[in-house]
């Protein structure tokens, strides 16, 4: 396949209201795929929504901040968990039409919460990719990923992969994910404003690949619907009413050749973004730069990855 049809759905979230999300994401993607895309890509944590009170919200991260905890217990609640049933509608869509769909959620693993950019491939299970290092506030939510979930898709055009937000900022997680032969990436942003931009363009020139950056639309009333629909919670209302701007995530998503040529651009509200790929490209950029082959130097720079689990506890049986 030379040709590949893809689709960004920015759109805004059902913030922590996940079944609904799980809805709109599903009928969003059916439109893309049924546009002819044949890979599919939502925003960070689409599914539960980016939780914008952290950088929005004065005294978000005080300690023991009643909205802050009862939001943290909302998200437990409400967060996807291995196997879930939830999500089968997405898994379905990919199963009958062969596409792939990489959308963003809050999942809970034992007590404790990811950002996990999930990729839904056909006739196999979704492949997780937990976000290595949460960026500043967002410590305060999600726990650090691991190399476990560092790795690409095989699908009949090509490799895909996905990183979040500031791990484009991370050289060693950008050099390994080149390593593995990214043929097309899924750049996962709440919003992508110029520094991200620059970001997801530098990606896609640096591991000549194709790169989707995927924003979202969310706005301070999608966060209040979102808490009214999962039952309501004064002190996370209180919380909520703090925040000053009403638009607070602003979408720019954008597909971007591996010559950092952008293909098209999304403005600031909802709408699906479409693009065909013209995969040739990857090869002809290869020629001046391959910074995994001829444009690196084993000899001076080795890079080791972690790829085993690290959940810190191990039961034996003897």
């Amino acid at each position: 396949m030379t040709r590949l049809p893809v689709a960004i759905c920015q759109a805004a979230p059902v913030p922590l209201d996940v079944g609904a999300g799980i809805e709109k994401a599903t009928r969003l993607a059916r439109e893309a795929v049924e546009g002819g895309a044949r890979l599919v890509a939502f925003g960070e944590t689409f599914l539960g929504g980016y939780p914008l009170w952290l950088d929005e919200a004065p005294g978000a991260a005080l300690w023991d901040h009643p909205g802050t905890k009862a939001l943290h217990a909302i998200m437990l609640d409400q967060a996807v968990v291995a196997n879930d049933e939830r999500l089968l509608p997405l898994q379905e869509l990919c199963d009958e039409s062969g596409a792939c769909i990489s959308i963003g959620a809050h999942e809970r693993v034992r007590q404790s919460l990811y950002n996990n950019q999930l990729l839904f491939r056909p006739g196999d299970a979704p492949f997780d990719h937990r976000k290595l290092v949460p960026t500043h506030g967002e410590r305060l939510i999600w726990m650090r990923g691991d190399g476990s979930t560092l790795g690409v898709h095989q699908a009949e055009w090509g490799r895909a992969g996905n990183l979040i937000c500031w791990e484009h900022w991370m050289p060693l997680a950008r050099a390994a994910m080149h390593n593995l032969g990214e043929s097309v990436h899924v750049a996962a942003w709440p919003t992508v404003r110029e520094e991200y931009a620059l970001a997801s363009r530098h990606y896609a020139m640096e591991g000549r690949c194709f790169v989707l950056a995927a924003g979202l639309v969310q706005h301070k009333g999608d966060l209040l619907d979102g808490l009214a629909r999962v039952g309501g919670n004064a002190e996370a209302k209180a919380l909520f009413e703090e925040i000053e701007d009403e638009q607070l995530n602003r979408g720019g998503s954008m597909v971007i050749a591996p010559d950092a040529k952008v293909l098209s651009t999304a403005g600031e509200g909802e709408e699906t973004l479409f693009a065909e790929l013209d995969m040739t490209e990857i090869g002809q950029g290869l020629a001046s730069l391959d910074t995994d082959g001829h444009y690196s130097r084993p000899d001076v720079f080795e890079l080791n990855v972690d790829t085993r689990s690290r959940d810190g506890v191990h039961w034996n049986a003897d």
